[in-house]
């Protein structure tokens, strides 16, 4: 049965902002009626027998003081795109067949981020299920697919999303994502979906026509704020809750990645993230399967992982940018920008042992304090998701340029090492594992001439103002931009490619077998380092020791017990002693 909010039909439409709504369906025009149920208002109806019950693919649209027609805001198919007619799709049709799944825990896995444009040649959700097998092999737990809503053109990052209850078209439309939540899940895999809800993209948001979805006047970096907490923002709570709940239960995706939360401007008692935590916790106890929420935030605020219980928000996870941070400066020896406060194994020492830098220590970039500490008894640090790279840190830079293209192998190494052994969640971004030679640009296809040209001179603005040289900034709305960021496949089997995808599989095999590097909370995590050359990570209150040398000189530190893993086939532990070649690191178990 075609679902819609609890209570309402299938074409019902909140539109408080319109004085005459017709429905446009099946070709036919119908006159639609207001109607009131208690606190809800603004809703309008159309005739019973617009369509059959349930009538599946029927195309419709929504005529609004005499404009449009528009598509539907809880559209669930655009076959034409943003700016055409919606087209109803039941959920129920799919026959699912991951009666058996049991689920994933956010504590113990490996996150696999990718984008479904440039993941494959093709492009698309059936291409992407081709590679699952792949996926296990590598060892991850997690997929996290970047936004798949409905977005202006044909590619996309997928921020730019304007119709959050549709799957993009030309990645196969809904039912293809049910067949890959279903073929995920045969493979032993979790879904995790990035969606946004802080900001609407710049094209076919249609939105304002209808009600106070969004607040004049209060922006964040992307343009107006979502209306939250003003009026008429109970609706618009609801309509975003309901789709949190569409991928949870229609399909049976496993989490969610809410995307930048700190532009979520909420002045409510009871913030939004909590109504999150409530309605996982809720549909994981309907179901039995575990439901995982990671924020993205640059708050540096745990509370966004404490228990309710505890006038926490009860997010599982929370991704760690100074993590991010004090790796990159500390392999590249980057400092401009927000990396300024990062140039130091003492930063990333702190880092590893107490989860954030920031944790009330004072920002140079932000020019003020910034944080608060992780209370140990209320967060454990599997909570903080953390990377080596991922698709901000990579497309946000002027050339959209990956650590490979100025890193060696020994330090790409050392970064992954670091990433899967910290006390952590690891995450990867498509082709980290072997080192993809390929940049991943910021790319756009917006239809609109005019939007294309604004887009691709705010690019080069944009980086102007950071000191790039202009001619090397990629035109976003160039095809060829696009093209560049595909994965080549084949060079998974090609010399340090291939080395590289080793390790990580070693990597990823030996959190399973290491409890060590899973179980234990902040206070069994310690650090030694000499701020130039290398640091010790101690696990397991010191049972399992990562020695990475980030010096060209080899190392020679005491430590008896045997390696279990090195990314240098000449580091020894012999006679107490362990040698380790520069830019290299080694997981030792200590006796």
């Amino acid at each position: 049965m075609l679902e819609h909010p609890a209570g309402k039909d299938l074409f019902d439409v909140w539109a408080p902002n319109a004085g005459s709504v017709r429905l446009l369906a099946d070709g036919r025009e119908h006159a639609m009626e207001q109607h009131h149920d208690g606190a809800a208002t603004g809703w309008w109806r159309a005739p019973a027998d617009v369509v059959a019950q349930g009538a599946d693919n029927v195309p419709y649209g929504y005529i609004v003081d005499g404009e449009g027609p528009f598509p539907d805001p809880r559209s669930r198919r655009q076959p034409e795109g943003v700016h055409g007619l919606s087209t109803t799709f039941d959920p129920s049709v799919h026959e699912w067949k991951d009666a058996g799944w049991k689920g994933r825990n956010l504590k113990g896995s490996v996150i696999y981020e990718l984008h479904l444009g440039t993941f494959t040649p093709e492009g698309t959700l059936d291409a992407a299920a081709g590679k699952l097998d792949y996926l296990v092999d590598l060892g991850i737990d997690f997929i996290e697919l970047l936004p798949v809503n409905g977005f202006n053109g044909v590619h996309n990052w997928g921020y730019d999303g304007v119709l959050w209850y549709a799957v993009h078209e030309p990645y196969g439309g809904p039912a293809a994502y049910q067949r890959f939540v279903d073929a995920a899940h045969a493979a032993g895999l979790g879904v995790i979906q990035d969606v946004v809800y802080n900001h609407l993209g710049p094209s076919g948001n249609y939105l304002p026509k209808f009600g106070p979805y969004l607040k004049s006047g209060e922006g964040n970096t992307w343009g107006d704020s979502v209306n939250l907490d003003g009026p008429g923002s109970d609706d618009v709570r609801r309509y975003i809750l309901e789709n949190a709940a569409m991928w949870l239960r229609d399909y049976h995706v496993d989490g969610l990645r809410l995307d930048a939360v700190h532009a979520l401007r909420d002045e409510r008692a009871v913030h939004i993230l909590e109504d999150f935590g409530a309605l996982a916790d809720q549909i994981e106890a309907e179901t039995g399967i575990t439901r995982t929420l990671i924020a993205e935030s640059d708050l540096n605020n745990p509370r966004l992982i404490y228990p309710r219980q505890a006038n926490g928000y009860g997010l599982e996870g929370q991704w760690s940018d100074d993590f991010h941070h004090a790796v990159h400066v500390n392999l590249s020896g980057e400092t401009t920008g927000y990396y300024s406060d990062f140039d130091s194994l003492a930063v990333l020492a702190k880092v590893l042992e107490h989860g954030f830098l920031h944790d009330g220590s004072y920002s140079s970039f932000r020019g003020r304090h910034h944080g608060r500490p992780i209370r140990h008894d209320l967060a454990h640090p599997s909570a903080l998701v953390v990377c080596l790279q991922n698709h901000d840190q990579i497309g946000n830079r002027a050339i959209g340029d990956r650590l490979t293209a100025s890193l060696s192998y020994g330090k790409l190494a050392i970064g992954a090492v670091l990433t899967m052994t910290s006390p952590f969640t690891p995450m990867l971004f498509m082709g980290e594992e072997f080192g993809a030679s390929t940049p991943w640009q910021f790319f756009t296809s917006h239809p609109e001439p005019e939007l294309g040209k604004a887009t691709a001179e705010g690019r080069i603005k944009e980086f102007e103002r950071m000191g790039w040289d202009p001619a090397v900034v990629p035109d976003p709305q160039d095809p060829e931009t696009f093209q560049r960021s595909k994965l080549k496949w084949d060079e998974v089997t090609d010399g340090d490619h291939a080395r590289l995808l080793q390790l990580y599989k070693d990597l990823a095999q030996l959190r399973r077998n290491m409890p060590e590097l899973v179980e234990g909370g902040f206070g069994e995590t310690s650090v030694e380092f000499d701020d130039e050359h290398w640091l010790q990570l101690s696990r397991g209150s010191g049972s399992v020791r990562v020695v990475c040398n980030f010096g060209d000189e080899a190392l020679a530190t005491p430590l008896d017990g045997s390696v279990v893993l090195a990314t240098d086939h000449e580091a020894v532990l012999e006679d107490g002693t362990l040698t380790l070649p520069g830019a290299s690191a080694a997981v030792v178990r200590v006796n």
